[in-house]
């Protein structure tokens, strides 16, 4: 549907295939460092380090989440669902984000209190920097495996990086993105809060550590869960993907003008196509209903497109 040089996302976008391996990739460094974390948290006794043990938990699971939705999403489209179930993948992933809020962030600020009102030290520091420091690495290996998808995505689609993970259709990139990146900003507060608590032997800047945790994991969570619902609701594409999308359909020998298009997004880069237009040689009725019939199903058969409805345009309306 949209022309080869239309810089955007419904005309080029990331594949699935590579969605799902930056989903595994976060996934496998996750669980790794969940265990990690939740083993030096247990020998240390910090605060911080149990807030970072409970935000990569939450992670893991939302990788699940993540998962599961890229595989509904897949489902191909039957009777009751005949547009696909595209959707599906911003329903998970809004699980993914509500859990990121409520195990993540919920446990680190409620232990981080608990910190301050019933302190208690820590102990054997060095076992919590190796931790930190291979979780580090890990994580970053997931985060950079993100950025280089988005990175192309966004090279094409001529965005700079954070605009695209903002607005990509493709929920999955967004939230190991964002979590990835609070993960390894995570890393940095925990390594202070607990450095701190060894230099000054108080538990205080351990425990506000694990509370700027948990804040920073509610605020990442809230975005996310912002992002699903949008697109949820009806989240139409970007303008250039409707400007692609006219000339495609003036393109074609029936159509004489475009007076009315709309794209909305139904799932990680498909979008359903409804729209008016004149024909060429106002063709009668009948030969109108028919012609309009074949262009929805040239349309359909674009990857991009999972269905289209069309209508003629009033002879009043402007051409877009």
């Amino acid at each position: 549907m949209a022309d080869a040089d239309a810089p955007t996302e419904v005309a080029a976008g990331s594949s699935a295939s590579e969605s799902t391996l930056t989903v595994v990739v976060a996934f496998g460094a996750n669980l790794l460092v969940a265990v990690a974390k939740s083993a030096a948290a247990v020998i240390t006794g910090s605060a911080s380090m149990l807030a970072e043990a409970a935000h990569s938990w939450a992670d893991t699971g939302n990788e699940v989440f993540l998962i599961i939705a890229q595989r509904r999403a897949a489902k191909p489209a039957d009777e009751e669902h005949p547009f696909g179930f595209g959707r599906e993948v911003y329903v998970w992933s809004l699980f993914a984000a509500i859990g990121l809020f409520a195990v993540g962030a919920g446990v680190s600020i409620t232990h981080g209190i608990s910190e301050l009102v019933h302190p208690e030290p820590a102990g054997d520091f060095v076992v919590a920097y190796v931790v930190l420091a291979v979780a580090f690495v890990l994580e970053g290996i997931s985060f950079l495996q993100a950025s280089r998808q988005a990175k192309r995505a966004a090279a094409t689609q001529e965005r700079d990086l954070l605009d695209h993970v903002l607005e990509t259709s493709d929920p999955t990139v967004r939230a190991v993105f964002f979590e990835d990146a609070a993960a390894l900003l995570g890393i940095l507060v925990a390594a202070l809060g607990i450095g701190l608590h060894q230099a000054t032997r108080s538990p205080v800047p351990d425990a506000v550590g694990s509370i700027l945790v948990g804040v920073l994991l509610a605020v990442v969570a809230v975005v996310l869960i912002d992002r699903n619902r949008r697109f949820l609701v009806g989240q139409v594409a970007d303008p250039r993907a409707n400007a692609a999308a006219v000339r495609a359909l003036l393109a074609l020998p029936e159509v004489e003008r475009v007076t009315e298009l709309r794209l909305e997004f139904v799932g990680a880069r498909q979008v359903y196509l409804t729209g008016a237009v004149d024909l060429t040689g106002n063709p009668a009725e009948d030969a109108a209903s028919h012609v309009l019939a074949s262009l929805e199903r040239k349309l359909a058969r674009t990857p991009a497109v999972v269905g289209a409805t069309l209508s003629l345009s009033e002879p009043q309306d402007p051409a877009l």
